[in-house]
């Protein structure tokens, strides 16, 4: 997987020492040419190749801290009295028969 970032920074040291070693070549220019075409290209190549795994990793973590919260947070049983869950007191647990007019 990284075997063609690794390549592209060998040709890129490369140019920088051809541009070092040149009569008309400097040392600045064989750092800005090794920066440029080798160092900043393939970091961000890189970084946008990792994304998928970032992004694996932030819900792999979310997911772990929501299972954490759930194992400490105590458990809430309704009472039998309040099968709605709503709170409130049952008036009638039996609904009225209403007569036919």
């Amino acid at each position: 997987m990284y075997i063609v970032p690794i390549a592209w920074l060998y040709v890129s040291l490369m140019m920088a020492v051809a541009e070092a070693t040149n009569t008309n070549g400097t040392v600045l220019g064989a750092l800005l040419t090794f920066v440029l075409y080798g160092l900043l290209p393939i970091g961000l190549i890189v970084y946008f190749m990792g994304s998928k795994g970032r992004k694996r990793a932030i819900k792999a973590r979310e997911l772990a801290e929501m299972e954490a919260k759930a194992a400490q947070a105590p458990a809430k049983t309704q009472p039998l009295s309040d099968p709605d869950g709503s709170g409130h007191a049952a008036t009638d647990p039996i609904a009225p028969v209403r007569k036919e007019p």
